[in-house]
């Protein structure tokens, strides 16, 4: 048996606990795709099956999901931001637009301490992820 790969990095998405189970899917969809359009290097190599068939390449590391209640979302904001690290940010508000242009307008419109975060994903060194997400866990 192969030893686990421990990564130096981790992929993290931060959910907040009282979202509908297909809220937090579609959030986590679009919150991955800001790490992986912006950090190419995290993405691996295509897959193909045994018959030859090419599947489009993923992340060549696992995404952490963890959950928290609206303070722990915000907590983790700041101290994100506060190291200076990019975030992906999703608000409650883009639940009801329906394309990029709404949706950065949406976010816009409102200024950082009044965000109504559901989620957010960043992509650090493992000890500065830990920090930033604490008092968040695991999502069930």
């Amino acid at each position: 048996m192969t030893e686990p790969i421990r990564f130096p990095t981790k992929i993290a998405v931060l959910l907040r606990n009282d979202l509908a189970s297909w809220q937090r899917l579609n959030v986590t969809a679009f919150l991955v795709s800001g790490i992986a359009s912006t950090l190419p290097e995290l993405v691996g190599e295509e897959y193909r099956d045994a018959d030859g068939t090419s599947y489009l390449p993923m992340f060549g590391q696992p995404v952490l999901v963890f959950a928290g209640d609206r303070a722990t979302l915000v907590g983790a904001h700041s101290r994100a931001l506060a190291r200076g690290l990019r975030l992906a940010i999703f608000t409650s508000e883009l639940f009801a637009t329906g394309n990029d242009r709404d949706n950065r307008a949406a976010v816009e419109a409102v200024g950082r301490v009044k965000l109504d975060l559901v989620g957010l994903a960043l992509h650090a060194p493992r000890t500065v992820v830990d920090k930033v997400l604490k008092g968040a866990s695991m999502h069930p």
